[in-house]
């Protein structure tokens, strides 16, 4: 890691961003009525159990990813800061994890089990972040919370249930709401850069929105 970054520096703006309420508004709002039952099994529950599952499985890897991230934390001032984080958007996870999953089976559907551990080699490849250090730690996090916020932009749409469709957006403007938190801690710790850097979440301007270590 560059000893030149910023985030090796201390800082006593850690707590403006950690609180996370930034994240939990749209679980707050929206995640109560997608466990609500649904109708019994057919052509457009199929599809949505796909989908659905789809969703689930982003769930599952961010869970884990925050979990195997946090054994590997400092201690640091930089380190409490990713920590705090870190548990409040696995917080989210789990609740989104427990709706899509109640969901899934009252349409009839089987949830997608989790998985011991998840591939990450791709983003580390790309130099999107890595379990290295606090601060790729971090960019790694970032990283995965967009493609989640862009998986959810992308699937839902397909959904066929209308009010499925209201709470996939909810699920998905938290996913964003998660990958800008982060881009807020590395501001709060000096790094000079946009909380929002683009109009949209979306795989065509993804690059705009992920740090490179």
């Amino acid at each position: 890691m560059d000893s030149q970054n910023p985030l090796s520096k201390k800082s006593s703006r850690r707590g403006v961003i950690v609180s996370g309420a930034v994240g939990g508004i749209a679980t707050a709002l929206g995640l109560p009525l997608i466990a609500q039952k649904a109708d019994a099994l057919t052509t457009a529950g199929r599809n949505d159990i796909k989908i659905l599952n789809n969703a689930l499985y982003y769930e599952h890897q961010a869970i884990w990813a925050y979990g195997a991230a946090a054994g590997k934390l400092t201690s640091t001032e930089v380190g409490k800061t990713v920590l705090a984080l870190a548990l409040r958007n696995q917080a989210d996870h789990k609740n989104h994890r427990d709706a899509l999953t109640a969901t899934i089976k009252s349409l009839g559907g089987t949830p997608v089990k989790t998985g011991s551990s998840y591939d990450v080699s791709s983003y580390i490849k790309r130099g999107e972040g890595n379990l290295d250090s606090d601060v790729n730690i971090a960019k790694l996090a970032l990283a995965l919370e967009i493609d989640a916020a862009i998986a959810y932009s992308q699937e839902i749409a397909k959904l066929k249930t209308p009010k499925l469709i209201t709470i996939g957006a909810s699920i998905g403007s938290t996913e964003s709401a998660h990958a800008a938190a982060i881009r807020a801690t590395f501001k709060a710790l000096g790094v000079d850069i946009e909380i929002v850097p683009a109009p949209f979440v979306s795989s065509e301007n993804r690059q705009a929105w992920v740090l490179k270590v």
